[in-house]
């Protein structure tokens, strides 16, 4: 997995030919599940996905589970959630390098392009939507981290689609 800047990774997107354009898989990562939202294949609107188990020693799998996702969904990308509000040694900022890492250490994702995206309020502003739903905790939890990822994904391409916009308009 290679970072490039976030208008970078929808250029490169833009480049290739429109059948192999390529969609993107948002990422919310938490300390035990990371929530997965996927754009739909003009890169316009994100939608929610699922949900994987986050263990240290699960990583290898995961990246398995990455890679049948990349040729089931023809990903071209992936858009990490950042904490970019706060410190970057603070624990979240840490875990997010950490899962990130370790999933490039695998080596199973090579080619793949990757970028941070500020993950800023995601998960408060989902369960203060959940909340009166009464939900059970397993499945609010569910809920709540595949639309924290569908919120990361979705202020990624709400900005890059604008900035195309006005760029195209110059």
């Amino acid at each position: 997995m290679k970072y490039v800047r976030p208008l970078s990774l929808f250029h490169d997107l833009l480049k290739t030919s429109a059948i192999n354009q390529g969609r993107l898989l948002g990422l919310d990562v938490g300390d035990k599940y990371v929530g997965l939202a996927v754009s739909d294949p003009l890169n316009k609107i994100a939608s929610p996905l699922s949900v994987l188990l986050r263990k240290k020693s699960n990583i290898e799998l995961m990246a398995t589970d990455f890679q049948s996702l990349i040729s089931e969904l023809s990903l071209g990308g992936f858009i990490v959630g950042y904490p970019f509000d706060r410190q970057r040694s603070a624990p979240d900022a840490v875990r997010v390098k950490l899962f990130v890492d370790d999933l490039c250490r695998t080596g199973k994702l090579e080619g793949l392009k990757f970028t941070y995206w500020d993950e800023c309020f995601t998960s408060k502003n989902v369960e203060l939507l959940v909340k009166p739903l009464n939900l059970h905790p397993v499945h609010a939890k569910s809920i709540m981290d595949k639309f924290a990822a569908v919120g990361i994904l979705q202020g990624y391409l709400d900005y890059v689609n604008k900035k195309m916009k006005l760029e195209s308009a110059e």
